[in-house]
């Protein structure tokens, strides 16, 4: 293992704190709120794209790469925590990115890709759609690089993603929790927090993407990881999961009035700040299961009180508000 990166990977999520928090509405005394400040991680490199990438880095750099080569659309964060990673660690890096229509110059965002040394190229929609998944060990122009799928999506970033809830509980004094609530996307997080838990607690979902689903793409990617000697001892039990998959609120990237009308209103109490594409919809769904004292939620066996302990795990993303 590269001892000079996992220090740098080491000391960026010591940036992660546990906190608790509230909902200024709500005063519902069956549950304890805390939660995982990984949006603390880095400016750019932040939430869950720092752990997706350094399974991701440790492997490359362990095979001694010097290509990293990874996808994303003209507004990912995962292409912008890619580029600044690769350049803290001095791995180049090329950034495929979909639209052929774009150029380095577009937005802010390819912008600072660029000046960070990300080489790009932008693919027609058909040829990323093609490419996007690619993963590991592969040639491009005739030398070895490593792939990252578009959002880290592989047993590499299942991989790191198995230390937060790790590090939530070290930080409750080692207290486990009996609800993990996580803003879905890749899946990547949430697979490595459901190979973390005891079985005790459950894992809930909030897919942002309408009509996704979340439970078939889930054991797509853990089959890969069992078949990857880095996360073939991980276990999956997916009677701990519980899929919320009715607060998109439209789909990626899109809100309705109620959703923001939260984002503002939570946003004012200054306890942390969260965005409307991911952690928002995840928080919502977290205090509209408390305002109905949903029973899966607050039925549980970790804690002997009458309070149950609830996670939310800030993924990140605040960067985009910028």
């Amino acid at each position: 293992m590269d001892l000079q990166l996992s220090g740098w990977c080491a000391k960026l999520k010591s940036h992660s704190q546990l906190e608790s928090f509230a909902f200024q509405k709500l005063n519902n005394k069956s549950a304890q709120l805390f939660v995982k400040r990984d949006d603390l991680i880095h400016p750019e490199i932040s939430g869950n794209k720092l752990r997706k990438l350094e399974g991701n880095l440790l492997v490359a750099k362990s095979l001694g790469l010097r290509q990293l080569i990874t996808y994303g659309g003209a507004y990912s964060n995962h292409l912008l925590a890619s580029a600044a990673a690769a350049n803290a660690v001095g791995i180049p890096i090329i950034g495929r990115v979909r639209g052929e229509e774009l150029n380095s110059q577009s937005n802010q965002l390819l912008k600072r890709c660029s000046n960070l040394g990300m080489h790009l190229e932008f693919l027609s929609r058909s040829s990323y759609a093609e490419e996007k998944y690619q993963t590991g060990l592969d040639l491009n122009e005739g030398q070895t690089a490593w792939f990252i799928p578009e959002g880290g999506a592989n047993p590499e970033g299942i991989w790191a993603c198995t230390e937060i809830y790790k590090e939530a509980v070290s930080q409750n004094n080692n207290q486990h929790f009996d609800a993990v609530f996580i803003a879905q996307g890749t899946t990547t997080t949430s697979l490595g927090i459901l190979a973390s838990i005891p079985t005790t607690t459950q894992l809930f979902v909030v897919p942002v993407l309408k009509g996704f689903d979340s439970l078939t793409e889930m054991q797509a990617l853990a089959s890969k990881a069992q078949k990857n000697p880095l996360t073939a001892q991980l276990q999956f039990n997916w009677k701990q999961i519980t899929i919320l998959d009715t607060y998109h609120h439209g789909g990626y990237a899109k809100t309705t009035p109620e959703l923001l009308n939260f984002t503002s209103s939570f946003n004012a109490t200054q306890q942390f700040l969260i965005e409307p594409t991911y952690t928002a919809k995840a928080l919502f769904a977290l205090q509209d299961l408390l305002q109905k004292e949903d029973p899966q939620l607050l039925n549980s066996t970790n804690s002997n009180s009458d309070s149950k302990r609830i996670l939310f795990v800030h993924t990140g993303g605040i960067q985009a508000l910028n």
